[in-house]
């Protein structure tokens, strides 16, 4: 049976538990997937016909319990052929799981620009979820899209640009989708946060409210709103709404962004699901928009009670008229045309893997009864493990390589420093809680997940050494390193490899910027006897790096969080079997101050001490880059920024195409109910760049030619960022080669959102536009006039 501290631990790993020119390669298109989706309403509607009330309160309301193997269900009805829901974790791995893969995180996703690769990972990701029997994979992660540099679950998502998040959103769903499984987007909207994320009670019960989130209209669209907006443009069936409170009313119960910004504005067909637990209310969530309460009980209590907001009240509801037969007919309709639209229907869909109730057990810490059968888990690997290593090598962003020290040319000494290069000591699924000893793969909470195996770089490394007879000493532990004990090492190494990483997870922020276990002095020792350190960083966010100048640290790679195949993705990077070409998603601040927004860590000393928790977005549109750009201040590193082994130019000048002769300043109106994604206009595209890129080196590498583009500044409001990004393709290239790369800008590519006029406006005015290789690298600019 579950005990009380088996359910918190449940909760606390629960569920919280691309426009035209994106390249990658969907199963169906945009015309086979509105066919499909208009038979599956006919099919849902049938559906709900049949039936009773009850039945009808079962559809809307999870499920939690030893007979429901899945972290959310939806119970079967038998006398319908219905199978039920199976929803599980989650956004990088099917968490709580045996003999799956542990995939890279999707801020590694977000590093390799690569849509194509991207697609890829979300489509082997569904394929498991899929072969394990589950319908819905929770994720992909487009909130927190990463205000905090120190966000707890910012490596769950992609990028704080939301123009990046948006496309990697837009693959991952297409891929997650055409393997056949519900993607659940989430957290919807404004979970910036994990501090006081949710709601919270005294010793003497008195409740504290979650974080509100206080957003402005023009920041929610342009900043917050736009990768959703991505999401429901792909097709996303599901959305997740998040736990915090948006402008002072918790989103799940919040009918401007559940009903007036996502189904309205955004046309989203679909099903809105709690977090799970962050369902406050029955009658009033209902009518502002949820559509599906999970994990269907009100809180820790009601898993032994099985209290429902909704459930057995649904039928006292429509007694007294505080939602009406239309509105539960319309969730359950929303429910089941995704059902439908992927043809889980089917008899070939794969049933339930029941060993989830053991791996359930096992990473919850619950006792199952005596004598209860082990079922052996079904394999669901495939050979996914050449995708996982493909995109940890090609997420690694080289960031500093002095001299060419890399790729290595055979060193026969080899030095390996640091906890991060060894295998894990506390086994093979990581805890809500940072482990000394051990590579670090993913991070933390509904995210994680149970590694069949792990390549740790010392493995992968003494391997590479065998073929050529080189020599491997190491230090693991970060204790004896940051003493100054290097006894165990002679003769000196010709070259120094230092891993270090960085933990994050679900249910708390991180408090420092510089990588865990006394990383500085770590790295700064092993420099000083080493002249060729060489500094591997695996982290679940933005790091801080004071030794970066050291002239002795020859070169960092960021590898974020790689997966299973870790080792060999770094070992690929550093022999150079895989020349570089990862670009920051991210900046790295020379100062972290520079580019910090402090998670709120106590409550408004003024404010009712139940509503005291307040986060104000007052820098608007200024995040990340956009920042760094208004201040002019210079970064560390900057966004979109990557080395290579070999080295790329822009060549020639910025060719512009108007693919629309007259552009009027706000868009077409369209008929409601919109289609997915919002008035169609604004998916026009309106101008074609192009530019021409070569490889001017010697060796064979990609490289990511970015767009940025600049607004007229005297015809948009204040807080308009200098530059965004717009357009970035990755473009594989062999020595002295040379292509032509296009880019596609939409109507809502060139607007902002007028707050006054509640439209997307095109400025009057020149428009700069600049192709380079990152945020600050100058590339070729040209300027362009839209309304003329």
């Amino acid at each position: 049976m579950f005990g009380l501290g088996a359910l918190l631990l449940i909760i606390q790993f629960s569920a919280g538990a691309l426009g035209a020119g994106t390249g990658f390669r969907a199963r169906r298109s945009d015309a086979e997937r509105n066919e499909a989706w208009e038979a599956a309403v006919v099919k849902a509607n049938a559906f709900v016909a049949q039936l009773n009330v009850t039945e009808k309160a079962n559809m809307v309301t999870g499920k939690l319990g030893l007979d429901t193997p899945c972290i959310g269900n939806i119970i079967p009805i038998p006398r319908l052929n219905f199978k039920g829901l199976c929803l599980l974790d989650g956004p990088t791995a099917m968490n709580r799981a045996d003999l799956v893969s542990v995939f890279p995180a999707g801020l590694t996703a977000a590093a390799t620009w690569d849509k194509d690769l991207i697609y890829e990972r979300g489509k082997a990701l569904g394929e498991e979820f899929k072969a394990k029997g589950g319908h819905v994979m929770l994720g992909p992660v487009a909130g927190p899209l990463g205000r905090h540099q120190l966000g707890g679950r910012n490596w769950e998502g992609f990028s704080p640009d939301p123009y990046l998040t948006g496309l990697a959103m837009q693959a991952t769903i297409h891929g997650i989708q055409d393997a056949g499984v519900q993607s659940c987007s989430k957290h919807f909207i404004g979970n910036e946060q994990e501090t006081q994320r949710s709601n919270s009670f005294s010793p003497d019960s008195k409740e504290t409210q979650a974080i509100s989130a206080n957003i402005d209209d023009r920041t929610m669209h342009e900043l917050y709103l736009w990768p959703f907006a991505d999401a429901v443009k792909a097709g996303t069936v599901s959305v997740m709404c998040s736990y915090n409170r948006m402008n002072q009313t918790y989103a799940c119960e919040n009918p401007e962004i559940l009903n007036r910004l996502l189904k309205e504005e955004l046309g989203f067909p679909g099903y809105v699901v709690s977090d799970w637990f962050a369902t406050h209310s029955g009658a009033k969530s209902i009518n502002a928009g949820l559509d599906l309460t999970m994990p269907g009980v009100k809180d820790i209590v009601g898993l032994l009670t099985q209290d429902s907001w909704f459930g057995g009240n649904i039928p006292t509801m429509i007694q007294d008229g505080s939602i009406s037969d239309e509105r539960l007919d319309d969730m359950i309709r929303r429910v089941m045309t995704p059902y439908y639209f992927l043809d889980q229907d089917k008899e070939d869909f794969p049933t339930v893997d029941q060993s989830l109730v053991f791996t359930l057990a096992a990473s919850s810490g619950l006792s199952l009864p005596a004598g209860t059968p082990i079922i052996a888990a079904r394999d669901v690997r495939a050979d996914h493990a050449e995708v996982i290593r493909k995109m940890g090598a090609e997420a690694t962003v080289l960031l500093k390589n002095v001299d060419s020290i890399l790729p290595l040319r055979k060193p026969m000494n080899i030095g390996v420093f640091g906890n991060d290069a060894a295998e894990p000591t506390e086994g093979l699924t990581f805890p809500s809680f940072a482990f000394e000893i051990g590579t670090l793969t993913i991070g933390g909470g509904s995210g994680t997940g149970r590694h069949t195996y792990i390549v740790s770089p010392l493995e992968a490394i003494k391997a590479r050494a065998r073929e050529y007879g080189a020599r491997v000493q190491h230090v693991l532990h970060n204790t004896v390193v940051a003493r100054n004990d290097f006894t165990g090492i002679y003769p000196p190494p010709d070259v120094c490899l230092v891993f270090l990483n960085t933990f994050a997870s679900e249910g708390y922020d991180r408090s420092v910027w510089e990588a865990d276990w006394n990383s500085t002095q770590v790295v700064d020792n092993v420099a000083s006897h080493c002249p060729n350190t060489i500094v591997v960083t695996h982290s679940a966010g933005i790091n801080s790096m004071p030794w970066a100048n050291n002239p002795n640290v020859k070169a960092i790679l960021a590898a974020h969080l790689p997966g299973q195949e870790s080792g060999n993705s770094i070992v690929d990077v550093l022999w150079g079997a895989v020349n570089p070409s990862g670009k920051l998603p991210y900046s790295i601040a020379a100062n972290p101050a520079d580019c910090d927004i402090p998670v709120v860590t106590a409550p408004r000393p003024s404010a009712d001490s139940a509503t005291a928790w307040q986060s104000d977005f007052t820098e608007g549109l200024l995040i990340d880059y956009r920042h760094l750009d208004a201040r002019n201040i210079t970064p560390l590193y900057e966004f979109g920024f990557g080395l290579s082994y070999t080295a790329f130019a822009v060549s020639g000048k910025l060719e512009i195409e108007r693919l629309v002769a007259n552009i009027s300043a706000v868009p077409a109106t369209f008929e409601k109910p919109y289609p997915p994604g919002g008035n169609p206009a604004l998916w026009t595209p309106l101008l074609k760049i192009s530019t021409t890129v070569k490889n001017t080196g010697s060796v064979a590498g990609a490289t990511v030619p970015q767009l940025y583009l600049s607004m007229p500044k005297e015809a948009t409001p204040v807080g308009t960022p200098p530059q965004v990004l717009r357009g970035f393709e990755k473009v594989f290239l062999e020595p002295g080669e040379e292509t032509t790369v296009g880019f596609e800008l939409m109507r809502r590519d060139v607007s902002f959102w007028d707050v006054g006029a509640q439209e997307w406006v095109v400025p009057p005015g020149t428009m700069g536009l600049r192709v380079g290789f990152s945020s600050r690298d100058q590339g070729v600019r040209r300027t362009v006039g839209l309304r003329v």
